[in-house]
């Protein structure tokens, strides 16, 4: 098992959602390092569907055109 790099940095967040992560007893950091994970993953979703949008359109054209392939061994 590996244990990843850490890297500090200065975060400003509103004191209310601190007081309240606090008396709920939850780990600041650790919720701020799942949001930022959670972010990056939207994102790169995101630009995902941006790159491959004209593939993505093509392969629709082809299925509204064509069916979808081996559609006659579907059991459902």
């Amino acid at each position: 098992m590996s244990i990843e790099a850490r890297k500090t940095h200065d975060l400003t967040v509103s004191q209310t959602l601190v007081a309240e992560a606090e008396s709920l007893g939850l780990d600041i950091t650790g919720a701020a390092e799942q949001g930022i994970a959670r972010a990056i993953k939207a994102e790169k979703e995101r630009r995902w569907k941006i790159e491959n949008a004209e593939a993505i359109q093509a392969d629709n054209d082809y299925v509204a055109k064509h069916g979808l392939p081996l559609a006659k061994y579907r059991q459902f």
